[in-house]
């Protein structure tokens, strides 16, 4: 078995601390990446890129007078599949990777990233999910209340950057409609080691990220070894 996880889901409440822990997996040695988390040269998939063009694609049918598709004027979405076809876009963008390189993860680690809401959000996004995918996938779910995810998720807005994964921001209105429950805890209590999806067991770690620890890379990595090592003990 390689040394790397080839696939491992990245979830949680917004502004939980997701793209902070990528972006320190980034700047991370690469040698040192690979022997404290398992985790190779990495290439991500994060579904918010797929949720802000179809804000994008919404507003240039406005433009041309053509009724928009997936969002109202104030990018409220008007089918809750939308959150599905995310996942769908997530399955091709990972499968065209295999068919342009079936020995990909010799070398790889796919990082896929998503948040979800809702009393079943989760384990549907999970669930659309291709098996190509769950065969080979570990999950880490960084963990911090709704109280906190809503902070977060204000702290972090940044005016001209509402497209950037780093500084995006909901306002609170949708932090609570879409996000105030989620079925994390539900989940969990099934097993302390793995989440079962179509037929295949997941293994899955969490981050404890309240008190907050993705200010700091010392904390970021200490905690990320944790989690992380504990998932790889899980797969052997």
């Amino acid at each position: 078995m390689n040394n790397n996880f080839p696939i491992l889901i990245i979830t949680g409440r917004p502004a939980a601390g997701k793209s902070e822990v990528i972006d320190y997996l980034k700047k991370s040695d690469p040698r040192d990446r690979l022997q404290k988390f398992h985790i190779a040269d990495f290439e991500e998939l994060d579904d918010f890129v797929y949720v802000w063009e179809t804000f994008e694609v919404d507003d240039m049918l406005t433009k041309h007078g053509k009724p928009r598709i997936w969002t109202d004027e104030k990018y409220w979405f008007k089918d809750d599949f939308i959150w599905n076809l995310y996942i769908e876009r997530i399955n091709l963008e990972y499968r065209k990777k295999l068919a342009r390189n079936p020995k990909y993860h010799d070398s790889k680690t796919t990082l896929i990233e998503f948040a979800r809401g809702g009393d079943n959000g989760m384990y549907e996004a999970l669930s659309y999910l291709h098996e190509d995918i769950l065969k080979r996938a570990s999950l880490m779910y960084i963990k911090v209340s709704y109280e906190e995810s809503v902070r977060k998720n204000r702290r972090r807005a940044r005016k001209g950057q509402e497209d950037s994964i780093l500084y995006h921001s909901l306002p609170d209105e949708k932090m609570d409609f879409y996000y105030k429950t989620n079925d994390w805890e539900k989940l969990a209590a099934k097993s302390p080691t793995y989440i079962e999806v179509k037929g295949f067991k997941v293994p899955y770690g969490v981050f404890e990220n309240e008190p907050e620890k993705t200010l700091d890379p010392v904390l970021i990595g200490k905690e990320l070894e944790r989690a992380t090592q504990k998932i790889w003990k899980l797969r052997e």
